[in-house]
C-alpha cells in the first residue's frame, strides 16, 4: 500500500509543473474574467461590483451587439461549409498518386503560414476595383467593377473568401490525412462489385473519414465566431457602415477603445457560451451520425 501510495505521488510531482501551469495561465483568468463580467471597470479606478447588468444591457440595450451577431452569424454561414467543401476537394486531390504531387500538397499549405497582415495586404489589392486582378478577370466577360470593400452587399462575401481561402489549405491537410487511412481494399472490392467512383466516394470515404470532417466542421465553426484579425485589417472598423462589424470587433472595441472591462467580459463569456453549446450539439449530432454509417 505503501509502495502504491508513494508512486502515485511520484507520477503527481512530474505532473505538477504543468498542473501550476494550467492554474495560473487558463483555470485563474477564466474564473477572474467570469468575475470582471459581474463588475464596471475601466482599468484606472477598482472594479465596482454591479451583479449581471453587463448582460442586461448586452441583450437589450446594446444595438451593436445585435448588429455584430448577425454579421458574425452570417460571416459562418459564408465560410464554414466551403471551407469544408474546398478542404475536402483538395484533401482528395492530394490523395492522388500523380507526378508532382509533393509539390502541390506543400502548395496547398502556404496560405495558412502567411501572415495575416500580408494576406490583407494581398487580398485588398485583389478586390481593389482600380487596379484589382479579380476585377480585371471579371472585366473580360463583362463584369462592371464591383466594390469589393466599399460596398456593404459585397464586404462581408469578400472577406469569406479571403478566409477561405486562408484556411481550406489546413482543413486539406488533416482530411488528407484522414483519407491516407482509408483502406485501399475496400474500394477495390466496391469496384469489382460495380459501384461507381461516386457511390464509393458516398458509402466508403465518407463513412470512413467521418471522424476527420466533425472535427474539420467543430474547428471551422470554432474559428470563424472567433474572427477579428481579417475585419480589423482589411475593413479597419467594421466597415463600410457595420457591414462587416462582427463579433470579437465589437468585443474589441468595448475592452481597448472605450475601457470598458467589465462589458467585454461579459460578452466574452457570451460567446463562450454560444460556442460551447453548438460545439456540443455538433458532437452529439455529429457522433450519432458517424455510429449510424452502414457500408453499402
Amino acid at each position: 500500500m505503501l509502495k502504491t501510495l508513494k508512486k502515485t505521488w511520484t507520477c503527481y510531482l512530474f505532473i505538477l509543473p504543468n498542473l501550476i501551469g494550467v492554474l495560473v495561465f487558463l483555470a485563474f483568468p477564466v474564473v477572474f474574467a467570469f468575475y470582471m463580467s459581474l463588475t464596471e471597470w475601466d482599468l484606472l479606478t477598482p472594479p465596482k461590483f454591479i451583479g449581471v447588468q453587463n448582460y442586461v444591457t448586452m441583450f437589450t440595450k446594446d444595438d451593436l451587439f445585435w448588429v455584430s451577431v448577425k454579421n458574425t452569424v452570417y460571416y459562418v454561414i459564408l465560410t464554414v461549409p466551403p471551407s469544408i467543401v474546398i478542404g475536402l476537394a483538395l484533401a482528395s486531390a492530394m490523395n492522388q498518386a500523380v507526378r508532382g504531387i509533393a509539390f502541390f500538397r506543400a502548395a496547398m499549405y502556404v496560405p495558412v503560414l502567411t501572415s495575416a497582415v500580408a494576406v490583407a495586404f494581398i487580398w485588398q489589392w485583389i478586390f481593389n476595383p482600380d487596379v484589382g486582378v479579380l476585377d480585371a478577370i471579371l472585366g473580360v466577360f463583362g463584369v462592371p467593377p464591383i466594390g469589393w470593400l466599399t460596398d456593404t452587399r459585397w464586404a462581408m462575401p469578400a472577406l469569406a473568401i479571403m478566409s477561405v481561402w486562408k484556411s481550406a489549405g489546413y482543413y486539406a491537410v488533416i482530411l488528407f490525412a484522414a483519407l491516407q487511412g482509408v483502406p485501399k481494399v475496400l474500394y477495390e472490392a466496391a469496384a469489382l462489385d460495380g459501384a461507381t467512383r461516386w457511390r464509393r466516394f458516398l458509402n466508403i470515404t465518407i463513412p470512413m473519414i467521418a471522424p476527420a470532417l466533425l472535427f474539420v466542421t467543430v474547428i471551422s465553426v470554432i474559428g470563424s465566431f472567433q474572427v477579428f484579425d481579417q475585419v480589423f485589417l482589411v475593413t479597419n472598423n467594421g466597415g463600410p457602415g457595420t457591414s462587416t462589424y462582427v463579433y470579437n470587433l465589437h468585443l474589441y472595441n468595448n475592452a481597448f477603445q472605450y475601457f470598458r472591462m467589465g462589458y467585454a467580459s461579459a460578452m466574452a463569456y457570451f460567446l463562450f457560451a454560444v460556442l460551447f453549446v453548438i460545439t456540443y450539439l455538433q458532437l452529439r449530432v455529429g457522433r450519432s451520425r458517424a455510429s449510424g454509417y452502414e457500408f453499402v
